[in-house]
């Protein structure tokens, strides 16, 4: 299927609620690295955040015959990713199983135990992941619809509009979970730097 299809199009649309194969696969093909992406911004790590967009998947196919196209397609898509990473959420905070070693080492190691890429310096790494892991942190702590609009707009960068049917917010609510996104985003890195 071309690139050039408008997704916005009567027979497109007529086409994914028909459950044309061809149509959800360009689909699928358009918007997967964008929600995996979008779900690593969410705070998911890699298998939660594959898994998650399995399931936006699965619940697109089950639900598009009822797409009505008042929104755009990728509007859609991330309304139900949206509610997929709350569902997500639920369950992970009910199981709170530590994570395995082994795939972290089988990825570092080959078999005979040496480093298949060397590491880096270690002040560097030290850092940058000391970095990054507060700005995780301070992420993650943010409310999950702060964190969404946030990710949407600062990572992803989508417009507005989008964010807004995404969300199901007005305009006005959106620049309000911006705004107080950005504002504990910055107190708590700071107040993290403070004590570090």
């Amino acid at each position: 299927m071309d690139n050039k299809v408008n997704l916005r199009s009567e027979d497109f649309i007529g086409k994914l609620k028909a459950r044309d194969g061809e149509s959800i696969a360009f689909v699928v093909r358009k918007y997967t690295n964008q929600l995996y992406r979008a779900s690593l911004g969410l705070g998911f790590q890699s298998t939660s955040a594959r898994e998650l967009v399995q399931s936006v998947w699965a619940t697109f196919f089950d639900v598009i015959p009822n797409f009505r196209g008042q929104a755009h397609i990728r509007t859609f898509i991330f309304g139900i990713l949206y509610n997929k990473a709350k569902e997500l959420r639920r369950d992970e905070s009910r199981l709170d199983a530590p994570d395995s070693i082994e795939p972290i080492l089988d990825a570092r190691f080959d078999s005979d135990g040496k480093w298949i890429t060397p590491p880096i310096d270690p002040e560097k790494f030290l850092l940058a992941s000391e970095t990054m892991e507060l700005i995780q942190k301070c992420l993650d702590s943010l409310p999950l619809t702060q964190r969404m609009a946030f990710c949407l707009k600062e990572i992803d960068g989508e417009r507005s509009p989008e964010i807004c049917n995404i969300l199901s917010v007005t305009v006005t609510n959106l620049g309000v979970l911006l705004f107080r996104a950005k504002n504990r985003l910055r107190e708590c890195i700071e107040g993290k730097a403070k004590v570090g």
